[in-house]
């Protein structure tokens, strides 16, 4: 979840948003989606989804290099404020 620097409904949000695009091409990603926050109980504006078939494919996209570019190009400079929330399917054994 995530909120811009820019104003909602802008050129630059639109832009950013596009540019997220590239996360979904890295090969250990699956259903990778881009979403509007409609509750009003959260401050934040966005949100990425994303699963992973293992902890290994998660570190692997962490690494990518098509990863590292978007956080630095647009995720630093564009992202007022964020919570990320990581999931595993919980299991009673």
């Amino acid at each position: 979840m995530f909120t811009l620097k820019h104003d909602f409904g802008s050129q630059e949000e639109t832009e950013f948003l596009e540019a997220a695009l590239v996360l979904g091409t890295i090969e250990s990603v699956q259903k990778f989606e881009r979403l509007r926050q409609t509750s009003t109980k959260c401050q934040h504006k966005f949100g990425f989804s994303m699963e992973f078939e293992s902890e290994k494919d998660y570190e692997f996209y962490n690494r990518h290099p098509a990863h590292s570019q978007f956080v630095e190009e647009h995720w630093i400079p564009e992202v007022s404020d964020f919570q990320e929330v990581d999931y595993e399917l919980y299991s009673i054994a």
